[in-house]
């Protein structure tokens, strides 16, 4: 794992749940039939990658049941035993939070947990650096999306449980359990990606290269 933002000491467990692409980014239809099943791998591929980057990131679990996203994982374990893969229970978002919340705490009790949706292509390792700096000042937090309703990074401090509720309007549900709400000035981070708009947004920030990839090939 890298990073370019400070020397801050990897102490935080990131866990990325990651839908199969074959039922995930229903509402991303662009004008040119971008291969949504393909797209969805790239993004969630980009965000695992920025995770990788981030220097205050110890560890990462992938909860998935892609199996092109589980086999890139296997693929960076190689050269990487800090990354986890752990098998979508098949009940939802919230079982799979929960799971990979479950993975982090067996994995090492004492550090702090941040949930990332793995829909943020233009994200850095230095964004997320900073994020979990400003989250790591609380208990919990919530950092929105760029919309301000939906949750992008939930996180919970050290021995503390994770309180989740994610889904449309999650940041205010979020907030209303007690995490603090940091309306972060990092656009990479909280450019999720659910619609076209939102890609157009988020190639315009400089996407990774596996969602610019597909990008290059379909949407010019």
């Amino acid at each position: 794992m890298r990073g370019d933002l400070s020397s801050t000491s990897r102490s935080w467990t990131v866990v990325l749940p990651v839908q199969h692409a074959d039922r995930g980014k229903t509402r991303l239809v662009g004008p040119d039939h971008l291969p949504r099943a393909e797209l969805a791998r790239a993004i969630a591929l980009d965000s695992i990658a920025a995770v990788l980057d981030s220097v205050a990131v110890r560890r990462v679990v992938v909860v998935t049941a892609d199996p092109v996203v589980s086999d890139a994982v296997r693929a960076r374990r190689v050269d990487n035993p800090d990354i986890e893969l752990l098998a979508d229970p098949g009940l939802g978002l919230t079982a799979a939070v929960q799971a990979g919340a479950d993975r982090a705490l067996e994995l090492q009790d004492d550090a702090p947990v941040g949930v990332l949706l793995a829909d943020v292509p233009a994200l850095h390792g230095a964004d997320l650096t900073a994020a979990l700096t400003a989250a790591g000042q609380h208990t919990a937090a919530v950092v929105p999306d760029c919309d301000g309703t939906g949750t992008v990074l939930l996180t919970a401090g050290p021995h503390t449980p994770l309180r989740h509720a994610f889904g449309p309007g999650s940041a205010g549900r979020h907030h209303d359990l007690g995490a603090v709400r940091l309306d972060l000035d990092l656009p990479r981070l909280r450019r999720d990606v659910d619609t076209a708009s939102d890609l157009r947004e988020a190639r315009s920030l400089g996407v990774g290269p596996a969602t610019s990839e597909v990008l290059a090939a379909h949407w010019r």
